[in-house]
């Protein structure tokens, strides 16, 4: 049940004289004491809807929401298949993850300050035609380079939807605890996407060509567009700053050349020049685009908003999460069709644990941070990852699923969690006339902490493959490309040893994939780690509850403008 409605006079403690007169020119301060009756529908003021409208209004966010995280979770349990179809490598996997990722989180915060200016609701409208556009283009790619660029382009909807469905929701739900339960049910949604992702996957994949996973992302925005028409709200921020296309360019190429040279270690050495001068221009450019922004007048990122321990420890925590929580989908989907030997289907069965548990505690743990605040309910998340990833970090090649099922379920409860009171504690400290690009900032967050697990944990795992693979292949002489597609992938490997067949095929599987497996553990081990010193890092700088929602004070309120339909 939502809280009940808003009544129609909505009385404001503010500082003043016992007039409702205002303060006297040039003075800032808070005055003392008086009451002032703010009517819903006075301009400045977001107007007051049913509750039935609002529940509708959720409803479409969240369903247009599903398809950011659905598409990332289906694509994770067809990659086995687009190495076989595509004859992709890992590395090549990689990109087609987070060539989306690094698009969306490079315009997240340009998308943003676009619907604090032009209207939420339309931005949100545009980012589903684009997305619905760019997965019909994926489905039909026929390479995977094709694919990768693609997918990029599907990152360009993404990144105007996300920060869309949040900053509308913030504006839609305006009380506290209402607004605590709208984010947590928004956060349920992501749990949602990563439950029904693997499953969907498995099942299209065993009905349908692997294009099929991305086809199925057309319905759903057409759906959502046609809802968002009749009953999404429209708003924005009569104060919007003009756009930044500098900042956006800095953060995309800088991003991007960080993670190529992260991804593309493991083919060509961490040792190598071209590698080395990748991530030293990465550093600079970053560099660059943060000075720019502290020194713009008009900046993508409000690097100000940093300044709040519970803007930018929370924005951290949930970086982290993602960086777990990607990761590990990304590996465990390659572990249970190759070495494990599951389906499509059978593995995204196998996967729904930690989304099933997500989506039914991410709800939860609004109610328990209401109740005991956001500081230990973050930090007992970020060590349950860390003990789950732990658990996982133990697999050998004669594990069975349920060796490995309870890492999966501590993973689904820690980010369950820890990721909806993180999610309140960013929006919560906010002036809701900074919903837009802190609805952004936050996604950014989600998308460069996901990037970076696929990028950090894949290029650990494919370094000690390719390592532990490359003293025993030297013994053998074979063809350049064969020898590529050997190292390139555990599934290239499977396939060349179908091929040679007899004991020497079967040896070639057996030992990638215990090369896989090695790699595996080292890559879960990393994560782990980073997890855990992340916890330590929230325990001591996350505050546990804000003294003051900063999007509750009148005169931050006042400067939000709802915009016509």
């Amino acid at each position: 049940m939502w809280p009940a409605e808003i009544p129609q006079a909505t009385i404001v403690r503010l500082s003043m004289s016992a007039s409702v007169s205002g303060p006297e020119p040039g003075d800032t301060s808070r005055p003392k004491t008086a009451d002032l009756a703010v009517q819903p529908g006075m301009p400045g003021t977001p107007p007051v809807r049913p509750i039935r409208d609002r529940g509708l209004i959720l409803a479409v966010l969240c369903v247009s929401l599903l398809l950011v995280t659905l598409d990332t979770t289906i694509l994770n349990v067809a990659l086995p298949v687009i190495v076989r179809s595509l004859h992709a490598s890992s590395s090549s996997l990689q990109w087609i993850v987070d060539a989306y990722a690094i698009v969306f989180a490079g315009l997240l915060l340009v998308a943003g300050s676009l619907g604090d200016r032009l209207g939420r609701k339309w931005v949100f409208m545009a980012g589903l035609v684009v997305f619905a556009a760019a997965s019909a283009t994926s489905a039909f790619s026929g390479t995977s380079d094709r694919l990768i660029a693609a997918r990029a382009f599907m990152g360009i909807g993404g990144a105007a939807i996300m920060p869309s469905t949040l900053s509308i929701l913030t504006n839609t739900f305006t009380e506290a605890r209402a607004r605590a339960q709208a984010i947590g049910i928004w956060s349920g949604t992501t749990g949602l996407g990563v439950a029904v992702g693997p499953v969907a996957g498995g099942w299209l994949l065993a009905h349908f060509w692997w294009g099929s996973v991305f086809l199925i992302n057309v319905p759903i925005a057409l759906i959502g567009l046609l809802a968002a028409i009749w009953l999404v709200p429209n708003s924005k921020n009569v104060n919007a700053k003009r756009s930044d296309p500098i900042g956006a360019g800095l953060s995309i190429v800088g991003l991007g050349l960080l993670l190529w040279g992260i991804i593309e270690a493991p083919n060509r050495s961490w040792s190598s020049p071209v590698i080395l001068g990748a991530i030293a221009a990465a550093a600079a450019i970053l560099a660059g685009f943060v000075i720019w922004e502290r020194h713009s007048t008009h900046p993508m990122l409000e690097v100000r908003l940093f300044a709040s321990r519970r803007f930018s420890a929370a924005m951290a925590a949930m970086a982290l999460l993602m960086f777990a929580l990607m990761g590990v989908l990304f590996l465990i989907t390659q572990y249970l069709q190759f070495s494990l030997g599951y389906t499509a289907f059978a593995t995204g069965l196998r996967i729904a644990p930690i989304a099933v548990v997500l989506l039914i505690v991410a709800p939860l743990s609004s109610v328990v941070d209401h109740i005991v605040g956001t500081k230990p309910i973050v930090f007992a998340g970020m060590v349950i990852i860390a003990v789950g990833l732990g658990l996982l970090s133990q697999v050998t090649i004669h594990y069975r699923y349920m060796d490995v099922f309870p890492a999966l379920v501590l993973i689904g409860l820690g980010v369950g969690l820890a990721f909806a009171p993180s999610t309140e504690s960013v929006m919560g400290s906010l002036p809701a006339d900074q919903a837009g690009v802190g609805a952004a900032t936050n996604g950014a967050a989600l998308q460069i902490g996901g990037a970076f697990g696929v990028g950090v944990l894949g290029s650990l795992l494919n370094t000690r493959y390719k390592n532990r693979l490359a003293p025993v292949l030297a013994h053998y002489k074979m063809p350049a490309s064969i020898l590529h597609t050997i190292t390139g992938s555990l599934g290239g490997a499977l396939a060349v040893s179908q091929h040679v067949r007899g004991v020497l095929g079967a040896e070639l599987a057996n030992f990638a994939r215990q090369s896989f497996v090695s790699g595996f553990d080292l890559a879960v081990t990393v994560g782990a780690v980073v997890v855990g010193a992340a916890g330590l890092a929230v325990l001591v700088v996350l505050p546990n509850r804000s003294a003051q929602p900063l999007q509750d004070h009148p005169r931050q309120a006042a400067r939000e403008t709802p915009a016509s339909k």
